[in-house]
C-alpha cells in the first residue's frame, strides 16, 4: 500500500503523507517513499514548486517508534541506519531544485518538525503544532536537522528553548516568532498554499532556482563568497532571454511572458 501520494496541478505538484489513520507517522518504509517521491519531481523539469502536505487532521506524528522497534534495530549501526533513512529525507527536500512549501497541520513531531523546517516556506493552521518528541524520551532533540534548521530561522536563543523543554509551538505563535509565514484555516490551508506556488512559479525559473540555491548557499557562506556568488548567478540571469522580455514588460507596463530561457 501506498502512503505517498503525488498530485499534479498545472506547473505544481502537491505532494502528500497518506496514512492519516497513523497520524502520517513514518515509518522507515514510508520515509524511503516520500524520498523517492520528492527525486521523482525533482527530475520533473515541468514542475515549478512542490507542496507537502499530510492526510488528516496531523501533519506529521514523527517516526512511528512502534513499527521501529518492530522491525528490530539491536545495536548502534543498525539504529544508525534507521536515523540515515531520516536524514537522507531532510537532504532530498533540502536539494529540491523546486521551492518547496510546507502546509502544516496538527501536530509536526520530530521527524515531522525537521520535515517542516526542510521546507523553504512554511504555511501553517492556528491549531499547528509544532515539537520535538525526542528530548521527551531520553534522547537528543537534534534529529532530522532540527539543529541546524531550528536557529537560523528563529534564532539560537528560542531555539535552544524550545529544543530543551520540548514544548509545543502552536500556529500562532510559530507566526509571531517567524516560524511560518501565513496562517490559514484547514479547510483553506492547501488553497492558501497553491495560492503561494502560484505566485511563485509566475516568476522566471531561472529567478525562482537560483535565488533558492543561493539563499541556502549564503546562509553559512562568508560575506565575501556570498557577494562573489551573487554577482555571477546576476550576470546569468541579465543574458537570458526571460530578462530581456521582463526589461520590455516594464517599459510597456504589462505582464512578463516567462519561457524559461
Amino acid at each position: 500500500m501506498a502512503f505517498i501520494t503525488v498530485e499534479r496541478i498545472a506547473n505544481l505538484a502537491v505532494v502528500r503523507l497518506a496514512r492519516a489513520e497513523a497520524r502520517n507517522a513514518l515509518t522507515v518504509a514510508m520515509a524511503q517513499e516520500l524520498t523517492a517521491a520528492l527525486a521523482g519531481v525533482n527530475a520533473d523539469d515541468a514542475c515549478r514548486v512542490v507542496v507537502l502536505a499530510g492526510d488528516g487532521a496531523t501533519f506529521c506524528a514523527g517516526l512511528d517508534l512502534k513499527a521501529a522497534i518492530a522491525e528490530g534495530p539491536e545495536n548502534a549501526p543498525e539504529w544508525m541506519a534507521l536515523q540515515e533513512v531520516f536524514s537522507g529525507l531532510i537532504e532530498q527536500i533540502r536539494k529540491m531544485r523546486q521551492p518547496v512549501i510546507g502546509a502544516i497541520q496538527g501536530a509536526a513531531v520530530g521527524a515531522g518538525l525537521g520535515i517542516a523546517l526542510a521546507c523553504d516556506v512554511r504555511i501553517a493552521a492556528p491549531s499547528a503544532q509544532f515539537l520535538v518528541g525526542a528530548v521527551k524520551l531520553g534522547l537528543s532533540a537534534g534529529e532530522c536537522g532540527i539543529s541546524y534548521h531550528l536557529p537560523r530561522l528563529i534564532g539560537a536563543g528560542r531555539a535552544f528553548e524550545i529544543m530543551l523543554t520540548g514544548r509545543a509551538v502552536n500556529g500562532e505563535e510559530a507566526l509571531a516568532i517567524g516560524l511560518v509565514s501565513h496562517l490559514a484555516e484547514p479547510g483553506s490551508l492547501l488553497d492558501r498554499a497553491l495560492e503561494v506556488a502560484r505566485t511563485i512559479a509566475a516568476n522566471a525559473p531561472y529567478a525562482v532556482k537560483h535565488t533558492k540555491q543561493v539563499m541556502w548557499t549564503n546562509l553559512d557562506a562568508p560575506l565575501q563568497n556570498a557577494l562573489e556568488l551573487e554577482n555571477h548567478v546576476q550576470v546569468l540571469g541579465l543574458l537570458t532571454q526571460d530578462f530581456a522580455e521582463a526589461a520590455r514588460a516594464f517599459a510597456e507596463k504589462r505582464a512578463p511572458a516567462f519561457t524559461g530561457r
